[in-house]
This record gives C-alpha cells, structure tokens and sequence, in this order.
C-alpha cells in the first residue's frame, strides 16, 4: 500500500506502484511512473512522463548487476524535470535541480543544492557531493567521484575501462577533488584524479593525474599559465 497525502497533486494517467511513500505538498506531472517503494520527500515537484525507480537490466555481454533491494530516495525539495529516468538505489539529496531528458542509474548519490543539467548522464556507482553542477548533456562515467562544489561543463565526457572491454572489468571513473572546475567538451579518462580548486580547460584530454590549485589545458592536458 502507498502513502499519498491529501496536499500531493497528481497529474493525469500517472502510476504509483506499491509501497510508494509520497511527502506533503509534492507534485507529479502527466504520465509519470513512480515505481515500486520509491521514496518521495516534502515538496518536491516531478515534471511529466517520468519513471522513478527502475531496476537494472543487463544482459551477458554487460557489467553483472544484482536485483537492487535499496529504495530510490528523493529528498524534500528537489526539482525533477521532464522525461527523467532515475533507478532503484540513487540517493537524491534536498534541494537538488535535475534538468529535462537526464538519466541517473543504480547506486548514484547526489549531494544537496546539487544540478543535474539537461540530458545530463550519471551512470552507476558515482558518488557526487554538495552544490556540484554537471551542465548539459555531460557524461559522468559509472564509479565515478564528485567532490563538493564541483562544476562540469556542457559535454564533458568520462570513461572508466582502461581496456575498452578487451580484458575482465576493472572499472574505475575519474576523481574529482573538491572546488574543481572541467570545461566543455574536456575528456576525462579512467581513473585520473583532478586536485582541489584546479581548472581543465575547454576540450581538453586528461590523461593522468592533476596537482591541486592549478590550470590547466591542451591534448594531453598539461598545466599552463594561470
């Protein structure tokens, strides 16, 4: 059985599955899909045609991942926008922006005040804290690291198989130290490690590991001139 409350505004043909618990003054958009024991905070809006709470699927050529007994949590709040898929097991915390058309998996968490852009994607196992912003379409590659106050640009994108699938996984994103800054269309490979309050510049390549407080830039990204 679900817990909707009477303050809850429920748009047009949306469906609630059971052992869904809804908070006060929460608002879901037409057609939505709020799946099997999702947990929905206090005053937190849903956009339209959603579905919160998947299950992952996989098959045998793919990463093995069990049935996920943690509930989807969305914490009071957040802001959700249209066509949003979010799965069974993320951690959304309060106050959180996720933008139109983005995609967060399994075993993701988000810290508060935290945005997710416009078809954004957040694949599993990423872990992202307070205030970060991941701008439009950027991909955070899965077992990935945010520390706080982080900003990823506009198409950043990130990779965690050094091998590209040629040997057993061994899987590991990048780590992003807090207070770090990556510019658009920047590419960030498997397990590199950006230091705290440094800037990679626009298109850049990240190859290995960057020092803390610097900037820099180029293909391979090395540091340059503040």
């Amino acid at each position: 059985m679900s817990t909707i409350p009477e303050s809850a505004q429920l748009g047009n043909h949306t469906v609630i599955e059971k052992d869904v618990t809804i908070g006060k003054n929460v608002v879901i958009g037409h057609h939505t899909i709020i799946l099997q024991g999702t947990q929905i905070g206090d005053n937190v809006a849903i956009g339209c045609n959603c579905v919160l709470g998947i299950q992952p699927n996989t098959n045998q050529r793919m990463r093995k991942i069990s049935q996920i007994d943690n509930p989807l949590v969305i914490e009071s709040g957040t802001r959700i926008g249209h066509l949003v898929s979010i799965y069974s097991g993320a951690q959304i915390g309060k106050d959180v922006f996720i933008g139109d058309h983005a995609s967060i998996r399994e075993n993701v968490s988000i810290g508060e005040e935290s945005v997710v852009g416009r078809a954004a994607i957040v694949e599993l196992n990423t872990r992202i804290g307070k205030s970060c912003t991941i701008q439009t379409l950027a991909y955070v590659t899965g077992d990935t690291t945010l520390e706080d106050h982080v900003f990823i640009g506009p198409c950043v994108s990130m990779s965690n198989d050094k091998y590209m699938g040629a040997q057993s996984y061994s899987l590991k994103g990048p780590y992003i130290k807090k207070g770090a800054k990556i510019g658009n269309n920047a590419s960030l490979l498997p397990g590199v490690s950006v230091g705290s309050n440094t800037i990679v510049g626009a298109g850049s390549v990240v190859t290995k590991n960057m020092e803390d407080n610097i900037v820099v830039a180029g293909i391979p990204a090395k540091q340059i001139n503040s």
